[in-house]
């Protein structure tokens, strides 16, 4: 009998040694692991919105009569809201508890190109908390809400994009703020949310925009906006701004600013602020990326980011693989994060440099101190322009970084491990030479 029980412990810690995970030692929980579709038949009553008066019609805005559909299904205990085959115009929709979006395929949810079909209201945008466009969907304090299907958001970006070219014309300072646009998904302060399936594409802004929110799942999403024939400027895929647990597998990414970034806060004061705070317990798994600023950015209004995850992805023609954007005037600190098993091409492997686009220190005298650590990057495969983009400066501390097991090839192979404490290099090829 001792020696039954022996072996079963001896099994049982072999299976924990065995398991996944994070970079800081903790066990990856199963939830990231059980990834069942949604299945819309177990979500109640479901509301097909041209049963209730919504017409199939690309040019006719029908905001209104979908927000009614919404409230009517809220009212009634919840259930499905079932765009079908088809185009159907709207500005801001905000779902409700128990209520949930589904998309069949060849359904089009086209968000309006005029800005005043989209409410104004306090909302989260750039590291603050200040009055913004809504976003084509909006959620707030859902525990439990989903989008799926095989239909499409589409943002219908070009009006805005174009308008804020030629505003950056005039005032080549011009912001986000200055030339403010809807986003096409913004949740807040949601739990338990599933997004599967889907193309999200042309958003006049960042794309899909969390807010406080944990224990999310992208699923098999399609995220793109095009560089041409014009740009669609800061139309990050997904922007993760005070999230934990979040899951993101099996998605493309092509659009013009980063892939995924993590948000937080901004500002000398950023870390006493109770609206800002830290993103953990990411893990982004099994993606493709086309063109990005960035496939994983910390920043550039950040100020802490631990536990990510970043693997078993392939790049084509991302400008950065790894961004860590130090800014200046915010305390930051970016730790334990991984990136391994990606092949592909990208511009830089890794840029580490002061970020001071609209640096503002305020009523601050001294410059914030930030901190990056525990960095490993492994088993990585790469075409790229530069392999080291790191820049040495009094405003942040590097330490703890790991490259293991790389094989790089790169116009500029240049690399200064001095820059970086405590700096463990292994396995590492630049241009078939082994660097130390």
């Amino acid at each position: 009998m001792k020696l039954i029980v022996a072996f079963i412990t001896l099994c049982c810690c072999l299976q924990v040694l065995g398991q996944d995970k994070f970079p800081d030692g903790k066990l990856i929980p199963d939830w990231f692991r059980n990834n069942e579709s949604v299945n819309i038949n177990s979500l109640g009553k479901q509301y097909r919105i041209t049963d209730y008066g919504v017409v199939n019609d690309s040019t006719k805005l029908q905001t209104e009569q979908i927000q009614n559909v919404i409230d009517r299904a809220a009212e009634n205990g919840g259930g499905v809201i079932v765009i079908p085959k088809g185009t159907f115009l709207s500005g801001s929709l905000f779902f409700k508890p128990k209520t949930h979006l589904y998309l069949e395929e060849n359904a089009v949810l086209k968000g309006s190109d005029d800005a005043s079909d989209f409410r104004i209201q306090l909302t989260r945008m750039e590291g603050q908390t200040v009055k913004y466009y809504t976003a084509l969907i909006n959620a707030d304090g859902i525990d439990g809400f989903t989008i799926s299907g095989k239909g499409m958001l589409n943002g219908d970006g070009f009006r805005y994009w174009k308008a804020f070219w030629l505003r950056r014309e005039w005032n080549p300072n011009c912001t986000n703020m200055d030339e403010q646009r809807p986003r096409i998904i913004y949740l807040s302060n949601c739990k338990n949310v599933q997004i599967e399936g889907i193309s999200i594409a042309n958003s006049p802004f960042w794309t899909t925009h969390y807010y406080k929110c944990s224990y999310v799942k992208l699923l098999n999403l399609h995220i793109t906006s095009p560089r041409k024939p014009m740009e669609a400027p800061s139309t990050d895929a997904v922007d993760l701004d005070v999230c934990n647990n979040v899951l993101i597998k099996n998605c493309y990414m092509s659009v013009c600013d980063d892939a995924v970034a993590l948000k937080g806060g901004k500002g000398p004061w950023a870390d006493k602020d109770v609206n800002n705070g830290g993103n953990y317990d990411i893990v982004i798994e099994d993606c493709r990326y086309g063109y990005c600023h960035s496939a994983l950015t910390c920043g550039s209004e950040s100020i802490h980011n631990r536990n990510v995850i970043f693997r078993r992805s392939t790049m084509d023609q991302a400008r950065i693989l790894l961004h860590l954007k130090m800014r200046p005037d915010t305390p930051q600190k970016y730790e334990y994060i991984l990136v391994e098993d990606i092949k592909g091409n990208a511009g830089d492997f890794i840029y580490v440099a002061p970020w001071t686009q609209f640096y503002n220190l305020g009523d601050r005298k001294d410059i914030p101190i930030s901190y990056s650590n525990n960095i490993t990057m492994r088993n990585i495969n790469l075409d790229c322009t530069t392999f080291f983009n790191v820049k040495k400066s009094d405003q942040y501390r590097l330490s703890d970084f790991c490259f293991e097991d790389l094989n790089i090839r790169a116009k500029k192979g240049q690399f200064d491990k001095d820059i970086v404490d405590r700096f463990v290099v292994k396995n590492v090829k630049v241009n078939s030479q082994e660097v130390r």
